[in-house]
């Protein structure tokens, strides 16, 4: 979550329970400058802080970990989760993003997410040589693109 998404959600709280900055500063034990400037998307707020100001709202804090917007999500099957800790997969993913101009972890962990989802629309479980497979395939067209040739 980007900071000022922070800042809008804490706004949206406050001003939806009629409080001010300073009472809720006061509750949360934090400074009204603080507040004030989390809320308008500046500073780095600490789990500490942002747990005081959930209690000082009557709500919670939850903090999620999930994939990336659009990713996919399923299960990493076992075999798949192996051979991505392999050197070989790294270099291999490194060498794909580099192709399509990607960031190689936010591309590797997307890969991981849409290659997840394989083994239940094939109906098995791919091995090792499968699935080293599709990600040769994956690495030819991310650094050969077809031409529209057919």
């Amino acid at each position: 979550m980007r900071d000022e998404q922070i800042g809008t959600q804490l706004r949206a709280l406050r001003t939806a329970t009629g409080r001010t900055v300073a009472s809720v500063a006061a509750d949360a034990g934090l400074s009204v400058p603080y507040i004030a400037n989390l809320e308008n998307g500046r500073g780095n707020p600490t789990l500490r802080a942002l747990s005081s100001l959930a209690s000082a709202l009557g709500t919670e804090l939850r903090i999620e970990l999930g994939p990336a917007q659009g990713t996919p999500t399923a299960p990493v099957p076992k075999e798949l989760a192996r051979l991505s800790r392999s050197r070989r997969f790294r270099a291999t993913v490194a060498t794909a993003a580099e192709g399509l101009g990607r960031d190689p972890q936010q591309f590797a962990a997307r890969l991981l997410g849409a290659a997840s989802m394989l083994a239940p629309v094939l109906g098995r479980d791919l091995t090792e040589p499968d699935w080293w497979r599709l990600l040769d395939a994956i690495l030819l067209i991310s650094a050969i693109p077809a031409t529209g040739v057919e």
